[in-house]
């Protein structure tokens, strides 16, 4: 290079557009829907390119859907990832993608393909594989070695995959220190409440640390269990929020990045002067994208914006509970549910939730009354229907019940009626609804909640039967809660009071409250969240002001329910110890006092 080349290289640095239009692409990606999920990326990155946009970032394997589980272990869908990759391409002319999808090499790997202008410029591949709490990575994928800092008319990008930004010293903090401007995460981030203000508090941390733009494009939906909420996020290199995308629902966003700013912010920050750990920037290496024409006049105007307002609380909990029935229902073929309605609060909470995520038309309410059924559990799921604008139909059980026990007569001789009987109500309630479940196509939704779930608190093969639990994660006090809320967000109460303010009971014998069986809710629950959240000991919960008797017989009955929980229909994560994904107990086991105490 000539000298006369070199001082025009330096002018042209000087003189380089420093500010950089990126969309976010927060979409709500199906596990398996390889050529839906492609389309709707080819959709999203025609209106891109209307809006003069340079970087598009779409979620973590937003090929695939996440988690994609054991589909990774089929070399056709791998295959089906590179041949959606090659269709997408294309498409990128003129502008850069950041596009997740599970990318098969030396092995597998959950990678970010960076398309630049109609090739694929490179591929990344996520470093840090979670291992815990919903996550199994290394079960699928290896372990990416390499921190590329993609360079693209002048401005330096740092592309990263969901985990390695959650570690302070991860991928993100070499790129920032080689020189990386912005800092792009593809995520598929999990729900549970309160998750996304904690994850924001991260991010703008190391915005601030690593003096750089944060740009988080974070999936959203439904899949199984979990939920992803995305709340999507650009965060400045001061660690302020510039935009943030929708919770709960799809949304793509464009925004400016004027990346003048972490120049201006690192002259005055000499972190990034003395490299204190070498080791971190070791992998990091620096990949040119060619250069663009550039664009003739100026950008089309950004359309007007107002960001959502995150959501929290109860609006949090409830729109992912929504967002989660409909997702599963909707991803696994069924337009319309079945659930029973009992008048009591999980039912009526459940048969709400269905209408919001589905529409009234969609929900079919059926009541089952025996001879214990109380009066006003027929009222109140009639109301409840009414309020709802929800079908009900009502196919009454005693004659079943009576045949049941005319013919177990023989059998049971002159033993003393039980639980035995009792369980047989719930029993032929869940035949009827998955008869008509069959016939009619409807999944059954299932209406236990996390503290009855629990402790064991329902019949297995009875009103545990169906498709679908969505209160399965939420303890009996945040159903009332929940009830509560939703009440006062619609004009006019839509679940009975008297739903709310009837003492809970299963309606199996004359008289019956649940109280007879288990400790008073907010006393159950909190020894719940102790026992299962905290994974506290029983000497720990007598610390806590619990009576040591209450607290043992709770974690008895936790701990002899976990067979039952293991054929139990899958539900809505909301905690951060969920059943089955979170917490993973053996059903044998020995020992099993001296792993309730305390060492």
């Amino acid at each position: 290079m000539t000298d006369t080349d070199m001082a025009a290289k330096l002018l042209d640095n000087a003189r380089a557009a420093r500010v950089v239009r990126v969309t976010v692409a927060q979409l709500n990606a199906t596990v398996g829907d390889v050529t839906g999920n492609t389309a709707r990326i080819v959709e999203v990155l025609g209106q891109a390119r209307e809006l003069g946009s340079d970087i598009v970032a779409f979620p973590e394997l937003a090929v695939c859907g996440y988690p994609p589980e054991d589909l990774l272990l089929r070399p056709s869908f791998l295959a089906a990832n590179a041949e959606a990759i090659a269709r997408i391409t294309p498409h990128t002319v003129g502008l850069t993608a950041i596009v997740g999808f599970a990318h098969r090499d030396l092995d597998v790997y959950n990678s970010a393909a960076v398309l630049h202008d109609g090739v694929v410029a490179d591929v990344y591949h996520k470093v840090l594989l979670p291992n815990y709490s919903v996550f199994d990575e290394q079960r699928y994928f290896r372990e990416g070695e390499l921190a590329p800092v993609y360079v693209r008319d002048a401005v330096r990008v740092g592309v990263s995959v969901c985990e390695d930004m959650w570690h302070p010293s991860g991928p993100p903090q070499a790129q920032a220190l080689a020189g990386a401007d912005i800092l792009v995460n593809i995520s598929a981030s999990p729900f549970f409440a309160g998750k996304a203000r904690e994850r924001e508090r991260m991010l703008a941390t190391r915005a601030a640390d690593s003096v750089a733009f944060v740009v988080l494009c974070n999936l959203v939906g439904g899949q199984d269990g979990l939920v992803f909420d995305g709340n999507s996020l650009v965060i400045n290199p001061m660690g302020d929020l510039v935009r943030r995308g929708a919770s709960m629902a799809e949304d793509v966003f464009t925004v400016d990045v004027d990346t003048e700013i972490v120049f201006h912010a690192r002259l005055l920050d000499p972190r990034h002067r003395s490299v204190d750990t070498p080791q971190a920037v070791a992998s990091t290496t620096t990949i040119s994208l060619p250069g663009l024409p550039p664009q003739v006049g100026e950008s089309p105007p950004l359309p007007e914006r107002e960001d959502p307002e995150p959501l929290d609380g109860m609006a949090e909990v409830y729109a992912a509970l929504v967002l989660g029935v409909r997702d599963y229902v909707h991803k696994n073929g069924f337009e319309d549910v079945v659930i029973g309605l009992s008048g009591g609060i999980d039912s009526a909470l459940t048969a709400a939730i269905a209408v919001d995520a589905l529409g009234p038309e969609h929900v079919l309410g059926v009541t089952m009354p025996s001879r214990y059924s109380s009066a006003s559990s027929v009222t109140d799921a009639e109301d409840l229907a009414a309020n709802l604008g929800v079908e009900l139909i009502t196919v009454p059980v005693d004659d079943v019940f009576q045949a049941y026990l005319d013919l177990l007569v023989p059998y049971f001789g002159d033993l003393a009626p039980d639980v035995t009987e009792e369980n047989i109500q719930p029993r032929i309630r869940g035949n009827v609804l998955m008869a008509l479940s069959n016939k009619l196509g409807h999944l059954v939704l299932t209406t236990g909640n996390k503290s009855e779930v629990s402790v064991g608190y329902f019949t297995i093969y009875g009103d545990s039967a169906g498709g679908f639990a969505p209160l399965q994660d939420v303890p009996k006090t945040l159903v009332y809660d929940l009830a509560r809320w939703r009440n006062e967000q619609v004009d006019g109460p839509h679940i009975p009071d008297h739903s709310i303010s009837r003492p809970p009971s299963a309606e199996l014998r004359p008289d019956q409250l649940d109280e007879d069986s288990l400790p008073p809710y907010d006393v159950l629950d909190a020894i719940l969240e102790a026992y299962i959240e905290d994974e506290r000991g029983l000497d720990e919960i007598a610390e806590l002001g619990f009576e040591p008797a209450v607290a043992e017989r709770v974690a008895q009955l936790v701990d002899r329910a976990e067979y039952k929980r293991r054929q139990s229909p899958p539900g809505v994560k909301i905690s951060e110890r969920a059943f089955g994904r979170d917490r993973r107990m053996p059903i044998t086991k020995r020992d099993r006092t001296r792993w309730l105490a305390d060492d």
